[in-house]
């Protein structure tokens, strides 16, 4: 439990730091409502989804109210549905996506995820047909969100879904034309894949984990921000060792926050405590920006030279703090870069300070990878195809996790605006080199090869 100066510290942080609990993801697992009869199947899901969450958004309202923490998002992620809905066509798999949404509206949650195949080795027949079905499924429902897996550092990576990928996000942003491809928002393309991601678009219940977990995403940059400013105030000579301790005591609160939470509402409905996913996940909202610690650190904008090596400090700062906080961490747990959440970060974009090749370069050492960059919508599925494939290269060789969630807005090139809403803000478009030709790189298929360090048995 938190003692009292923890207790002071944290009430200071809700009141002007921007400190909240992102989100509090129940986990259900579906697997158990599998059958070859469609109709059945989709009263089984909503049946399952329905009674366990149904006294999800109270309870974490209450929680929050009892502690002043605000807790922004309820979720629910599901078992992944290539495998709940294996043997059924991907029409079948767009009519079980409505019924996710139905069940998700029922209960009150803004997203579900579980839409989600695995794929990194091949692709099965249920994996096939799911992914077919992305474009409409997401483009036809509100809530729902899809992942697929198509590396890992085991496995290597699968070309061949690679490029499926590529023509998926392309049908799924013409699907949304009217409102900047916003389908490709609630889709990202993993390399190594956790099983217990509370946020979106990723999350998902893994085929490991219980009948129903609480998993919790914190969040804190504007803590983070102001706490290195406050430090930087009171001794302007601190070094970059001292900033990181600074950064890692904080993460440290901010995730004491996040299991105290979480265990709390997990005990309300008696279920489960999962785990506390650390990562640093801001909004398009001025003082809650991860881009904004840059600027405190000394650099003028994120992007621009010495951006990686800040980011590879807070990172590790940020995992060093939060695991001393709780044994139970899990989820991507680290720094996220979104180009369109983040308000700083979408301005360095549109400066110009902040470019595709550099954003790649710093997700080497981020939490996740290219997230929520928006691209011309002329930019080809086999480019598109390409640059997951070398997101999946950083993941796979530094056996970390790496997403891509790519927006080609239809109609509209570099340089201008896409704005999707919400929590998924809005940024410039990004130009891509390259962007209207073809890769036959992409075309050759097969799978690129595990490398040596994933022999580790």
């Amino acid at each position: 439990m938190l003692d009292h100066n923890e207790i002071i510290a944290t009430l200071e942080m809700v009141r002007n730091e921007h400190l909240d609990v992102r989100t509090v993801t129940l986990g259900v697992s579906l697997l158990d409502c599998a059958s070859d009869d469609l109709a059945r199947l989709q009263d089984n899901l909503y049946r399952r989804i329905t009674e366990t969450a149904r006294e999800l958004v109270p309870c974490c309202d209450d929680v929050a109210e009892k502690y002043g923490i605000p807790i922004v998002n309820k979720r629910i992620s599901v078992s992944p549905m290539a495998v709940v809905g294996a043997g059924f066509s991907d029409s079948d798999f767009v009519r079980m996506a409505e019924t996710l949404d139905r069940a998700a509206r029922e209960v009150g949650v803004n997203f579900i995820g579980g839409f989600t195949a695995l794929v990194e080795k091949g692709m099965a027949r249920g994996d096939r047909a799911l992914i077919e079905a992305i474009p409409v499924a997401l483009a036809e429902t509100e809530r729902v969100c899809a992942s697929v897996n198509v590396a890992s550092t085991q496995a290597g990576i699968n070309m061949d879904a690679v490029l499926t990928m590529g023509r998926t996000i392309k049908e799924a942003a013409e699907r949304t034309r009217h409102l900047d491809g916003l389908a490709c928002a609630k889709l990202c393309v993993f390399c190594n894949i956790p099983p217990d991601i509370p946020f979106m678009a990723g999350a998902y219940l893994g085929i490991g984990e219980p009948d129903a977990e609480i998993n919790v995403g914190v969040s804190g940059p504007g803590v983070v921000k102001k706490a290195v400013d406050r430090a930087l105030e009171k001794d302007p000579g601190l070094d970059l060792g001292s900033i990181s301790e600074v950064i890692k005591k904080t993460a440290y609160k901010v995730t004491r926050v996040g299991e105290l939470i979480g265990r709390e509402v997990a005990k309300r409905l008696s279920i489960r405590f999962g785990v506390v996913d650390l990562s640093l996940a801001p909004t398009p909202h001025v003082g809650d920006s991860v881009g904004e610690i840059f600027q405190s650190l000394g650099l003028k904008s994120i992007g621009l030279p010495g951006s990686t090596a800040v980011l590879a400090m807070l990172n590790d700062a940020v995992k060093k703090g939060g695991a001393f906080a709780s044994s139970h961490v899990g989820g991507l747990s680290g720094a996220f870069i979104p180009v369109s959440e983040d308000l700083n970060i979408a301005e360095a974009a549109a400066s110009g300070a902040l470019t595709l090749e550099k954003l790649e370069a710093m997700t080497s050492v981020c939490s996740v990878g290219l997230d929520m960059v928006a691209v011309p919508g002329d930019t080809t599925a086999e480019t598109i195809s390409a640059i997951i494939a070398d997101e999946m290269a950083i993941g796979m060789i530094n056996g970390k996790t790496t997403a891509v969630r790519l927006i080609p807005v239809p109609g509209k090139g570099a340089g201008e605006t896409a704005r999707f809403g919400g929590l998924l803000g809005g940024s410039v478009i990004l130009p891509v080199r390259g962007a209207g030709t073809q890769n036959r790189f992409v075309g050759l298929g097969g799978r690129i090869p595990a490398p040596v360090q994933g022999l580790k048995n």
